[in-house]
């Protein structure tokens, strides 16, 4: 088939090319590295800044584009938001992909109308982005943001128009499953994400004399994530066991420099209000690194693992993280057998052939 991925998050599409490619497949990505973070992409769609000129020459870019991207059997965009216009000029370019290409699919991989609206009326889950238990999290900035964004706006409006239009929904976590087949039960498949495992993992430390923990900072939403708790945790305990913990922070680097800093990691503490790995998380266990963050029961039950329990999972809380972080550091002799769980958590349900392979039923059964 000749597909066309539009759009990047925590490189998803670049990974899934790759898969696809390997099963015989003419794949083309298009994106903007998601912005400083830089990942692969056959052609570049970055915008400069901000600025109304700037807006003006990316509009041209996009207009030139548009005759390369017919043709294609399968197109999936990142989101309904897939490229840096208004949600109104964006639906001009969506009008022209589904005229032009056989099916067009959306990921519910990040923020949305449904997302946001689900967040904030539907409490399909324990806790999340926007609430946690019966406590609303509607003041931290980046979820008022993503309120005055979405909510009564045009961009929400063209969101429902072209989720609703669109082929299928495939979904990425847990918690966006849940979501989006709420609204709309018949088109939403999970597929997990997609990972390339390396020839090599970091199995070979039995039981380091020192744990070193790996911690990477989204810096514009630390809040929205919970990196600034897991941070002020990772940050006393290191300060209480000098002796036994070394803290890894990359603060915003790309996505090569990123995955340099990682390697000789033990742990990587990611996503405190998630029931499931990140993206991020999945890498660092592919190369045998353990995940303190998402691992929640729903999350083992939605891809049928009965077996492997390789993520340390946290509650919600400064408390939970700091408990959990504390216990590894005081038992080391747990990093081999939790290293060995990881690398084959995901080589059993992430390997990126194997999810290009679920990507493509999918696709076919529309």
């Amino acid at each position: 088939m000749k597909i066309l991925l539009l759009g990047e998050y925590s490189n998803l599409h670049a990974t899934l090319a790759e898969g696809l490619r390997e099963l015989g497949h003419k794949v083309t990505v298009v994106s903007d590295g998601n912005a400083w973070r830089n990942y692969k992409r056959d052609i570049t769609l970055k915008r400069g800044s901000t600025s109304k000129l700037s807006g003006i020459f990316y509009l041209l870019k996009v207009l030139l584009l548009l005759p390369r991207l017919r043709g294609y059997d399968v197109v999936q965009l990142i989101n309904p938001d897939f490229i840096w216009l208004k949600g109104e000029r964006q639906y001009y370019v969506y009008q022209y992909l589904r005229r032009h290409n056989k099916r067009i699919f959306i990921g519910a991989f990040g923020c949305d109308w449904y997302w946001v609206d689900a967040g904030l009326h539907k409490r399909l889950l324990r806790y999340g982005d926007f609430y946690i238990g019966d406590k609303m999290r509607t003041d931290e900035p980046q979820n008022k943001k993503f309120i005055d964004e979405w909510i009564d706006t045009p961009k929400g409006d063209y969101c429902r128009k072209v989720m609703t239009d669109c082929d299928g929904i495939p979904t990425c976590l847990y918690e966006y499953q849940v979501c989006y087949s709420s609204y709309f039960p018949e088109k939403t498949r999970f597929i997990p994400l997609p990972i390339q495992l390396p020839k090599e993992a970091n199995t070979e430390r039995t039981q380091p004399s020192k744990v070193v923990v790996f911690f990477g900072i989204d810096v514009a939403r630390m809040a929205y994530k919970g990196t600034d708790i897991m941070l002020r945790a990772a940050k006393d305990i290191r300060d209480k066991y000098k002796e036994s913990m070394e803290l890894v922070i990359a603060r915003s680097v790309p996505f090569d420099e990123y995955q340099r800093m990682m390697e000789g990691c033990d742990a990587i503490i990611d996503q405190l209000y998630s029931y499931t790995p990140s993206m991020n998380s999945l890498l660092a266990m592919s190369k045998g690194i353990i995940c303190i963050g998402g691992g929640e029961p729903e999350n083992y039950e939605i891809i049928d693992e009965h077996e492997l329990r390789p993520i340390i999972n946290v509650e919600p809380t400064y408390e939970s993280v700091y408990h959990e972080l504390e216990q590894l550091v005081l038992h080391p002799e747990r990093i081999p057998a939790l290293k060995r769980q990881s690398i084959e958590y995901v080589r059993r349900h992430h390997d990126y052939r194997k999810v290009a392979s679920q990507y493509l039923d999918f696709w076919n059964s529309i």
